[in-house]
């Protein structure tokens, strides 16, 4: 039988997951709002 116990005491978290979670965080992605908003910036400047 398990010991799920002693199972959960030899746990260790997998280090290519931890690093997978610091790039994706790290990783400043735009949105479609951010996209847009540079978009109207841009127009904005050309009009001038």
């Amino acid at each position: 039988m398990i010991n799920f116990e002693e199972e959960i005491k030899k746990f260790k978290p997998c280090l290519e997951i931890e690093e997978a979670e610091e790039s994706i965080y790290a990783y400043d992605s735009k949105d479609v709002s951010d996209i847009l908003q540079e978009m109207i910036r841009e127009i904005k400047n050309d009009d001038k």
